[in-house]
């Protein structure tokens, strides 16, 4: 069984990742096991050529995972299996909640970060399955749930709240 996964949305420099960081203790403090996926839409090197695990990669592995101490890191191929809730399915079954960050075209319930300053409209519409958003501007999207910011308490009651109902 996957966890639940929930999208988070909007434009560069929006505050996605920061309103992430700052949800993920939280939640974490809650007992709830947190899980991150981020969405990049450049080329990143995930692993250091030459080393073994770049090796058995290169050999032909279809997944390397390099194990230390305190931590773990897994290469994988990247099928067709890209959107956040089959990457929950296939890779992050030990989590309660995952938290994508990007994906803004991918199935699954979202929430948008949309600040004022940047002077843009909503990436989503209410039919890409936004179900809440973070903003400065209350006049967007009035019929759906609308937190601050900087109110994570409150987007984590919801997000929970949501999980249960869903």
């Amino acid at each position: 069984m996957s966890p639940p996964v929930f999208i988070f949305v909007g434009h560069s420099n929006s505050g996605k990742t920061t309103l992430i960081e700052r949800l993920i203790p939280e939640l974490a403090r809650r007992g709830i096991r947190v899980a991150t996926i981020k969405h990049a839409h450049h080329k990143v090197q995930l692993d250091t050529e030459g080393k073994d695990s770049w090796r058995y990669k290169n050999a032909g592995a279809a997944l390397s995972m390099l194990v230390t101490t305190n931590a773990l890191q897994l290469v994988a191929d990247a099928d067709e299996k890209r959107e956040p809730v089959q990457l929950a399915m296939r890779f992050l079954g030990e989590a309660d909640i995952v938290l994508a960050e990007g994906f803004s075209h991918a199935p699954g319930p979202k929430i948008e970060v949309l600040r004022r300053g940047l002077g843009k409209p909503p990436r989503c519409e209410i039919g890409d399955g936004l179900i809440a958003i973070a903003t400065d501007c209350p006049e967007v999207y009035p019929e759906l749930p609308h937190f601050t910011l900087d109110d994570h308490e409150a987007l984590a009651n919801f997000l929970l709240q949501y999980t249960v109902r869903a």
